[in-house]
């Protein structure tokens, strides 16, 4: 079965104004995101993609872009199974406010049990992701081959919940995995089982650099903004 690339978005305004951007209209990649998004073709330069397929929001159609420019042979196919999660009510809100909500607590350590007022549960984000990446290792399988590599670029949760997937993790886990703006994790399905052969790789080590101000220990909803 194929090799599957996920890409997160490169960073967006949302994720240096400290928001919980959802599907929150016009939210577009900062001056360091359209950076992240013009370095992806290079990076990704050695290999060859049969298919890109991408998240209907802004942040992450732009962060393609460069690349459908550098491939001209390839378009991209818009999948809304694998856009951000719906926060309902907390969309568009700031992230230091949202850390006192009773709500945060669960979805920190009990996330499988965590619906958002007015949008959807992570069980359910997880459920239509993980429904898309099999139907599209079926099709690409078909078109291409057993061992064609394809891309898709979604948000942090989303590829965080279908790494998770991959390992046989409880959801209840999935906070304990980090994926950086325009980070690079690569799975490759086979017929008994996926394998994570790459998770969260920018090739930059500069979020690991000691900070003034300690990360905090809760995991950053909607997937952080990654190295200052």
């Amino acid at each position: 079965m194929p090799t599957l690339l996920l890409v997160r978005h490169g960073r967006s305004t949302a994720n240096t104004e400290g928001l919980l951007a959802g599907w929150s209209p016009g939210v577009a990649l900062d001056e360091r995101g359209a950076a992240q998004a013009a370095a992806l073709p290079g990076r990704l330069a050695e290999l060859p993609l049969s298919e890109i397929v991408a998240s209907p929001l802004q942040r992450c159609q732009e962060t393609i872009r460069p690349l459908l420019k550098a491939r001209p042979g390839l378009t991209v196919h818009t999948d809304e199974r694998i856009g951000e999660c719906h926060y309902g009510d907390w969309t568009g809100r700031k992230l230091a406010e949202l850390k006192d909500e009773p709500l945060m607590e669960v979805v920190q350590a009990h996330p499988s049990a965590a619906a958002f007022p007015g949008g959807e549960s992570m069980r359910a984000m997880q459920t239509r992701a993980a429904e898309a990446v099999r139907e599209w290792n079926a099709r690409v399988e078909r078109d291409h081959g057993p061992d064609a590599v394809y891309l898709m670029c979604s948000h942090g949760d989303i590829i965080k919940s279908l790494v998770a997937d991959a390992l046989g993790l409880h959801l209840d886990l999935f906070q304990r995995i980090s994926v950086e703006p325009c980070s690079v994790t690569a799975i490759r399905y086979t017929r008994l089982r996926p394998y994570l052969v790459r998770l969260g790789d920018t090739g930059d080590f500069a979020s690991l650099v000691p900070r003034e101000e300690p990360p905090a220990d809760d995991a950053p909803v909607g997937g952080g903004a990654g190295a200052p």
